[in-house]
């Protein structure tokens, strides 16, 4: 802010009637631990006040709100640790909301400003404590459950929000005029009128500012390279990484401001190889690119439409030689996939509609809740794996999507058996990736003769297995009978007596189904041990840490 605005702010703080929930005036007091403290307070309390700032200005008398000025220099000041004040702060408050110190040189004295953000969807901590203020106190929120359940339930929308300062200035040209090209393809019938709008217009009809006032999510979409510095402390930056196949970091690159041209340099950074070694026939081309450049778009686009802004986290793009993975901060709203694909219904939530909204203006992404269905549809009209989405953290959604055919025989299958509905073939995908599956989904594939084995470990079903040539791998999922390794097992101990257990472990771990893990191959060899002993086919005579196994003597067979 410019001197002359400095001193505008501070007169109307002044002509306050008395200190607020989200106001607090000092005098030359303070204390690095305090001052987060009030923070976290002011934050909360403009969220509760529906204000845009929270204030905490050091220099004024409390009462008469007199300037009286401060010798606080936040800018030289340290907080605990040496570390300087600012940073210091910075890093105690969860989530961040951005806070801006100013100096300003006024007749009667210095005067330092805090202007901190509003809490949105969640209190704000300092040092992992929230605090809110009561009449001219500052106490604990846990105190007032009632304040606390309210921030919580005020779903802010960050994407909505003006942002002071901005200006059609702050607006790329190049983004404004791609987003015009975009508006139009969304909405033909309004060819006319589109072109008779100046900018102010557009900006307007198509959802990205409110009454000329630029928003967060104009200046994501549409904002100059510089204006990310105006949305902090959001992170506005997409970052590629590329890695090989050891987890080596080749290359990367960040992405910020105007997102609505990032997508597509995005794209263009990604290796899409084509992939020639693919199963031959009539219903499959010979060659084949790994990735669909509609999917990864719909999935980067949902990564920018659904972040978290609040919590400060970037989206990442990890490429890797079979894989690209695209993560972004933020729970996963629908619960899960299932409920997406299933319901095929526009989703009843939105972390950021109004930025939602213009992204449906601008042709990038769809209300109608389809677009991760169709994702999965195009990965089985191209016979590869489906997405696999990963749900386990309630902060971040990371949707990983192959770029390689894990199983020649498993893309036959999808081929040959076009009956299959697309859920059936996202269970089937699950159990060739080993995943596990609820019982209704076993019962489901079951059913239909998909599957068979004892639950959770499934194995692809034997006539699915003459069907696409996996024979041999159907054998070694389902294993061999069990008198054929207690077979196995007597020989061993007959003709090498005494034998530790390890030595039987290295008999039979690499002949046990391969659909079992090895804690699950060991527990399976211990039960057999223990039907040897127990029918007197082989005992144990070493100790428990150091089993030794010997064959039991055969009863002599009477020939009289």
């Amino acid at each position: 802010m410019t001197e002359k605005e400095l001193s505008s702010l501070l007169e109307r703080l002044q002509n306050e009637p008395d200190e607020t929930e989200w106001l607090e005036f000092k005098d030359s007091r303070y204390d690095p631990e305090e001052i987060g403290e009030y923070l976290s307070a002011l934050s909360n309390g403009a969220c509760l006040a529906g204000k845009p700032r929270g204030y905490l200005v050091f220099g004024i008398e409390d009462g008469s709100h007199e300037v009286v000025g401060t010798h606080f220099d936040p800018f030289r000041e340290k907080g605990k640790g040496n570390q300087d004040l600012i940073m210091w702060l910075s890093m105690g408050l969860q989530p961040n909301v951005g806070f801006i110190v100013h100096q300003l040189n006024h007749p009667k004295g210095t005067v330092v400003i805090f202007e901190i953000g509003p809490a949105w969807d969640r209190p704000v901590t300092f040092s992992g404590k929230a605090f809110i203020r009561i009449g001219s106190s500052k106490t604990e929120l846990n105190k007032h459950p009632e304040k606390a359940r309210a921030i919580w339930t005020r779903k802010t929308d960050w994407s909505a929000m003006i942002r002071e300062g901005a200006t059609l200035s702050d607006i790329d040209t190049d983004a404004l005029q791609k987003a015009r090209e975009q508006f139009i393809i969304k909405h033909p019938n309004q060819i006319a009128e589109v072109e008779s709008w100046d900018d102010a217009t557009f900006l307007n009809k198509a959802k990205l500012t409110i009454h000329n006032n630029i928003t967060n999510s104009a200046l994501l979409l549409l904002g100059k390279p510089e204006a990310s510095a105006l949305l902090s402390p959001a992170v506005i930056k997409v970052s590629w990484i590329l890695k090989d196949d050891r987890n080596r970091e080749l290359d990367y690159e960040h992405f910020g401001p105007p997102m609505i041209l990032q997508v597509d340099r995005i794209l263009g950074r990604i290796r899409n190889l084509t992939i020639r070694t693919l199963p031959s026939g009539t219903l499959f081309p010979q060659e084949i690119t790994q990735y669909d450049p509609w999917v990864i778009r719909e999935a980067l686009h949902n990564a920018i439409a659904h972040q978290d802004y609040g919590l400060g986290g970037r989206i990442n793009i990890v490429e890797t030689p079979s894989s690209v993975l695209i993560g972004n901060v933020g729970g996963f709203l629908p619960g899960d996939v299932e409920n997406v694909i299933r319901q095929d219904a526009p989703l009843e939530i939105y972390r950021n509609p109004f930025l939602a909204e213009a992204m449906v203006n601008l042709n990038m992404i769809d209300t109608q809740g389809g677009g991760i269905k169709r994702m999965f549809e195009k990965q089985k009209r191209r016979f590869f794996p489906m997405p696999d989405y990963d749900l386990s953290r309630s902060d971040r959604v990371q949707v990983s999507i192959p770029g390689n055919i894990l199983d020649e025989n498993y893309s036959r299958l999808l081929m040959e058996r076009s009956d299959l509905d697309l859920w059936q073939v996202i269970l089937l995908d699950h159990v060739q990736k080993r995943v596990r599956i609820s019982t209704e989904a076993h019962r489901v594939l079951k059913a239909a003769g998909l599957v068979e084995g004892r639950y959770p470990n499934l194995i692809i079903a034997a006539n699915i297995a003459r069907l696409t040539g996996q024979k041999a791998k159907y054998i070694r999922d389902r294993g061999f009978n069990k008198k054929y390794y207690l077979d196995m097992i007597e020989t061993l101990i007959r003709e090498q007596q005494p034998v530790p257990r390890s030595e039987i472990d290295r008999l039979l771990l690499d002949k046990l189904p391969e659909v079992l893990n090895t804690q699950q191959k060991k527990a399976k060899i211990h039960n057999l041990m223990t039907e040897l002993a127990r029918t007197n086919r082989a005992e144990n005579r070493g100790s428990k840490g150091s089993p030794a196994w010997y064959a039991k003597a055969r009863p002599a067979i009477n020939n009289e």
